[in-house]
C-alpha cells in the first residue's frame, strides 16, 4: 500500500494551518482507497532557516534535524501539502522545509490544499513551481478554502460543504499518480 504524508505548511504559534491539515488527514483516512495517510507536522522537526553547508542535491546532510527530516520524508510515496498564502506566495516555513531535501522528494506525487483571502491560489501556483524543480509531480485538482467562508472568526477551520468537496477529487488523482510513479522510482533505482 502506498503511503502519503499530509504535510503542514506553518510553524507559527496559534497557526490555523494545523487545523486544516488535521481535517484533511481525517478525511483522507476515512477513504477506502489504496493509500495510507499520515499527518507530518513540520513544526515537530525544528528546522531552522536552511543551514546545510552543501546543496540538498548532494544528499550529504550534516545536521541531525536534516537527517531526521530526510528519514521521515523518505518513508512516503506521495504528499499533500497544506499551505496558506503569505505575501502572494507559499508559506515561508513550507518553502524552507522543502529546500532541505532533494532525492527524498523526487519522482513522487503531490496534491495541494491552499487557503487564504483568495483561497490560496497564488500560494498554490508558486508551490507548483517549487515542486516541479524538486521532481514532484503535482496533480491538477486542488483543495481550496477561503478565510472568509471556511474559517470561523478567521481562526477555526469549518469548511463549507462546497469547498470541502474540492478535496476528494484531488485525493483521487493523487492516489492514482502515487501508485503510477512507483514504477518510475523503481526504474530510477535500477538505473542508478
Amino acid at each position: 500500500m502506498t503511503k502519503i504524508a499530509i504535510i503542514t505548511g506553518s510553524t507559527r504559534p496559534g497557526r490555523i494551518n494545523l487545523g486544516v491539515a488535521e481535517w484533511v488527514t481525517e478525511l483522507a483516512q476515512q477513504r477506502n482507497g489504496g493509500a495510507e495517510y499520515e499527518l507530518v507536522d513540520i513544526a515537530d522537526y525544528n528546522l531552522p532557516l536552511l543551514d546545510e553547508a552543501l546543496p540538498a542535491a548532494y544528499g550529504q546532510y550534516s545536521n541531525e534535524h536534516t537527517q531526521q527530516w530526510a528519514a521521515k520524508i523518505a518513508e512516503f510515496d506521495g504528499f499533500v501539502f497544506v499551505t496558506g498564502e503569505y505575501n502572494h506566495s507559499v508559506t515561508p516555513a513550507l518553502a524552507n522545509a522543502l529546500s532541505f531535501l532533494n532525492a527524498e522528494w523526487a519522482n513522487k506525487a503531490a496534491g495541494i490544499v491552499g487557503y487564504g483571502s483568495a483561497m490560496g491560489v497564488r500560494a498554490v501556483e508558486h508551490l507548483r513551481g517549487i515542486l516541479s524543480e524538486l521532481q514532484i509531480a503535482h496533480v491538477q485538482k486542488t483543495g481550496m478554502f477561503s478565510l472568509f467562508t471556511d474559517f470561523e472568526n478567521f481562526s477555526t477551520f469549518k469548511p463549507t460543504e462546497l469547498q470541502a468537496e474540492s478535496v476528494p477529487p484531488m485525493l483521487d488523482q493523487l492516489e492514482a499518480w502515487t501508485a503510477g510513479l512507483k514504477s518510475v522510482r523503481e526504474g530510477a533505482l535500477v538505473g542508478a
